[in-house]
């Protein structure tokens, strides 16, 4: 009879230990399968945010802030800005190192005009920038493409009662409204947004921006250094990274899989701990039977390997079924957090390891019990019958 129909069959006479075996590796299996997915499925929900975050670079004129203090007294301060950005100048950013990093580039430029003897802010874009910065507008209409057209923010359009199709005259020119930007609770709101190349004209600034946003923040860019090399490319400009609210959701996911993995080495644990004593117990029991096999010719190996053969079985068992079960958890837990958005991804690295995690672990647990297992001399086994 072979070793391994000695082990099945073994395993067949006790299945009741089998079983007993198969669901505590399970379980251990299948909670740190379910931990590790929804870490990396809300690690990549983080990720993708992350990526359409919007403009999470800013560069803007250099100013410097004169603070006014006379005898004790404060008086305020004098903000001396400097002149706008130079719109020629935006090609070097094509030169820094990290430019493959940049996704977007939005040129703005601000300033006042005058609305039935009121004023409004301006600003021009490039549509097709900022509508990838602002992936949160909502148009009613259609965006800005050229000429005098206008996509009105929503608190201007209410002050002025404007509607599409309307005629606006700005600074005594005739702007059509081709679009209505739904509230946003920012400072959108209060905004005409032109066509740059028309927004210049209008307010006197050809060739200048008054700011640029940059969209390159992704979970994996070296944003830090992408502001230094922006700030050396363009002289005379303050360049900032706008970053805390992701990256601090980030950093709570990095302590939640901490704290998975944690959880992950206690479970293995316990998990080992339970194949240990369970393995103990079968050697206890199958004292005759292993006296037998040594009577009859089977050498210590033979022992060692029906031992660890059956904790091998065992253990790919419960690391299948424990990674099938931990992505059913998965999948129903994921509904629950980031209001659905958040999606399991197959990730082969994980079903594999969790297989081989169960049956290393079910085999150096199993190892010491095989190994004394193989030690019982055959007189000393069969005195205990």
């Amino acid at each position: 009879m072979r070793l391994e129909h000695i082990v099945l069959h073994n395993l067949r006479r006790r299945k009741g230990r089998a079983v007993f075996l198969v669901i505590g590796l399970l379980i251990g299996v299948a909670t740190v399968v379910t931990l590790l997915s929804l870490t990396d499925a809300l690690g990549r929900r983080a990720q993708n945010e992350l990526e359409n975050f919007g403009a999470n670079i800013i560069i803007t004129p250099r100013s410097d802030e004169l603070t006014l203090n006379y005898g004790g007294v404060q008086l305020g301060g004098v903000n001396l800005v400097a002149k706008e950005i130079e719109q020629a100048n935006l090609v070097k950013i094509d030169d820094i190192p990290n430019r493959r990093n940049v996704a977007t580039i939005g040129p703005k430029v601000l300033g006042a005009v005058e609305i039935e003897g009121q004023r409004v802010m301006m600003m021009g874009v490039d549509p097709d920038a900022e509508l990838k910065l602002k992936r949160w507008w909502s148009i009613a209409g259609r965006s800005i493409e050229k000429g005098n057209e206008l996509v009105v923010g929503d608190s201007v359009a209410k002050r002025f009662n404007l509607n599409m199709g309307d005629i606006l005259q700005v600074n005594g020119h005739d702007y059509t409204v081709v679009g209505l930007l739904a509230r946003t609770g920012s400072q959108d709101d209060q905004l005409l947004i032109a066509p740059l190349s028309v927004a210049q004209v209008e307010l006197d600034k050809q060739g200048q921006v008054s700011m640029v946003e940059i969209a390159a923040l992704c979970h994996d860019c070296p944003v830090d250094d992408m502001v230094n090399q922006l700030q050396q490319a363009l002289p005379g400009t303050d360049v900032q990274a706008v970053q805390q609210v992701v990256k601090t959701r980030m950093h709570a996911l990095d302590q939640f899989r901490l704290f998975a993995w944690g959880v992950a080495v206690t479970v293995v644990i316990i998990g080992a701990l339970l194949v240990f004593v369970t393995m103990m117990g079968a050697i206890s029991e199958r004292t005759r039977e292993i006296g037998i096999f040594r009577a009859i010719g089977y050498r210590r190996w033979h022992v060692l390997h029906m031992v660890l053969m059956e904790a091998a079985i065992v253990s790919t068992l419960s690391g299948v079924l424990g990674y099938l079960v931990g992505v059913g958890a998965t999948l129903v837990a994921l509904p629950l957090l980031e209001g659905g958005k958040a999606t399991w991804h197959w990730n082969p690295t994980l079903a594999v390891s969790a297989v081989l995690a169960a049956v290393l672990v079910g085999l150096l647990a199993s190892l010491q019990p095989a190994l004394r297992a193989s030690r019982l001399e055959p007189s000393e086994a069969l005195r205990a019958l």
